[in-house]
């Protein structure tokens, strides 16, 4: 309900105790004038606090000869803020002012807006007016008191026409209010909390793959001494035996045994098998000092390995050769087809089908990497730098404490784009939004243009007030971020479709919904939400439950004792 106040509020008692002849009629009838201020208790949106004020003047009761100011200022603790002066006139007064016309009913609305400032926290909006006529003691515009009517004492004068502390706190009690506090839930939507993380690629357990072909002639089982003694099977046995006291790592050595697909398949299936027994034997002599257990298998005709073969030779017709393979299902009538390309299958027999009359060693290694802890007492000794940048995006965001070092030692040593983005993330959390910005412009810079950036750049924006910014990038984002713009704007409607949890619990208190605001939260036992669990209360004019979910609120945040001491939305509770 809109606040009416008499114009006592703004003239009446200047009218009455004032020695300025002009406004002593006028004065005799304070309750002929209403003036109106909307909203009654002030409203942060965007940035902007601004408020409608209203006047009524009735006919014949403005003095012909008399001159008003009326300037609405917001005072707030070490400062105050000018809105636009109204300048009424008489009829007879020659100026640039609003003339109120005796005889008529004259309407004055007036919309205010101030720049918002954090120390505007608590505040409280007065109109203060000065007086003016052709006699008496106020032949210039003087301020007055108008609470009491009274005029300032020259020390007084002399005191408001300075630009200080003492200038501000004697205006304040000139003035009289209109409106009283600021309420600036807007200013407490988490637009961090909606901010996307680039994802890693971090794996604890890494699989790697170390391989090495024993080559037998054609239908042949039998290995050649020569056959073992390769490069690629001393790198094999090397390999083995180096992981062999890694406590981190878990070998698993195979024989695969096959044959080429250039003879019957039953032949050839049989003939694998031998080889895969031939194989293990081989591989069990060649890592005996290991101790692993060594198994073996037989895989017939060896299709896959012809096609990757043929891929990757330099023969002329390999396109015709892979076509043919990608028509047939039957290794017999694969093999037929094949054979029919007299113009290629001269090179397949030398290139390509020797390679695979084989039994294939296969050492698996399953490397598990260091525990979240191992990586966490690396970073607090300071050796980040020893962890690879996927262990470091990891445990940036699995240990949240350890965050900040993990992700800034990625960023600057790997100039990585995800390491800058959730770095972003970290910096903007903590309420570094400066930080925040500077991260997402070098992640920018390192190549990155994902959507997570998009979002987050809006994001960010939004949280330092720059709706105009943000808005380029919220147009191309999601819809939560979407949201969060409008929510921004003031456009809780809009906002509240695409919300949930706490950011949605501020937009329904906004609107007035608090049953769905409580709700939103209803899961939520985090400092902010039971702040806000406070407030909901608190406009239900449940005072004993808004005090116990603030005292929750401030045992798991002092902070919030001196955000509470200010807020107007608790105002009840003092």
């Amino acid at each position: 309900m809109k606040k009416i106040l008499t114009l006592t509020v703004v003239l009446a008692a200047a009218f009455t105790l004032s020695s300025c002849d002009c406004f002593k009629k006028m004065a005799k009838n304070p309750d002929a004038i209403v003036v109106t201020c909307t909203p009654e208790v002030l409203v942060l949106n965007n940035g902007k606090i601004a408020a409608d004020l209203y006047a009524s003047i009735p006919a014949d009761y403005f003095n012909k000869k008399a001159a008003l100011k009326v300037t609405p200022v917001l005072f707030f603790e070490g400062g105050a803020v000018a809105g636009e002066t109204i300048l009424l006139q008489g009829e007879k007064v020659e100026a640039n002012g609003m003339v109120v016309t005796s005889g008529e009913t004259m309407s004055i609305n007036r919309h205010i807006e101030f720049d918002y400032q954090p120390a505007m926290d608590a505040c409280e909006l007065k109109l203060l007016v000065e007086v003016k006529c052709k006699s008496g003691k106020c032949k210039e515009f003087t301020l007055i008191n108008a609470n009491n009517g009274a005029i300032l004492t020259e020390e007084q004068l002399a005191v408001v026409a300075k630009d200080d502390e003492a200038a501000y706190a004697l205006k304040s009690e000139c003035g009289r209010k209109v409106a009283v506090g600021l309420n600036v839930l807007q200013k407490d939507i988490d637009f961090a909390s909606a901010m996307a993380t680039e994802q890693n690629n971090y794996k604890n357990v890494t699989t790697s793959v170390v391989t090495a072909d024993l080559v037998y002639k054609i239908n042949s089982s039998v290995l050649s001494k020569k056959a073992t003694e390769t490069e690629e099977v001393a790198a094999l046995k090397e390999s083995v035996e180096g992981y062999l006291n890694n406590d981190r790592a878990a070998q698993s050595v195979y024989v695969k045994g096959y044959a080429s697909p250039d003879g019957p398949e039953k032949f050839n299936d049989k003939l694998s098998d031998k080889r895969s027994q031939s194989g293990l034997k081989a591989v069990q002599k060649l890592l005996a000092e290991t101790g692993l257990n060594i198994d073996a298998a037989a895989y017939g005709e060896d299709w896959d390995g012809f096609k990757a073969a043929v891929a990757a030779s330099d023969i002329q017709d390999k396109d015709l050769i892979l076509q043919v393979l990608s028509m047939y299902t039957s290794s017999a009538e694969r093999e037929k087809e094949i054979k029919n390309l007299a113009s290629v299958f001269g090179a397949l027999k030398t290139d390509v089908l020797p390679q695979l009359r084989r039994a294939q060693i296969v050492n698996t290694i399953d490397l598990t990497g260091k525990t979240d802890a191992e990586m966490v007492a690396l970073i607090k000794e300071g050796r980040a730098s020893e962890l690879s940048l996927e262990e470091l995006l990891h445990i940036a965001e699995a240990q949240p404490e350890v965050a900040e070092v993990a992700l800034k030692t990625a960023a600057e040593t790997y100039n990585d784009a995800r390491a800058y983005n959730n770095l972003a993330i970290t910096l903007a959390k903590q309420g570094d939004f400066d930080g925040a910005l500077k991260a997402l412009d070098k992640a920018a810079k390192a190549g990155s243009k994902s959507e997570e950036l998009n979002d987050n750049y809006a994001l960010v924006y939004l949280a330092m007030g720059e709706t105009d910014k943000a808005a380029a990038y919220a147009q191309g984002a999601n819809a939560e971020v979407q949201a969060l713009a409008a929510a921004a704007k003031g456009e809780y409607a809009a906002a509240s479709k695409n919300l949930e949890g706490y950011n949605a619990a501020i937009v329904q208190v906004q609107e007035g919904n608090l049953a769905a605001a409580k709700n939103s939260i209803a899961n939520d036992e985090s400092a902010k939400a039971d702040y806000l669990r406070a407030v909901i209360a608190a406009k239900e004019g449940n005072v004993e439950a808004a005090k116990a979910a603030l005292q929750t609120a401030i045992s798991k945040d002092a902070s919030l004792a001196k955000k509470a001491a200010k807020d107007v939305n608790l105002a009840a509770l003092r």
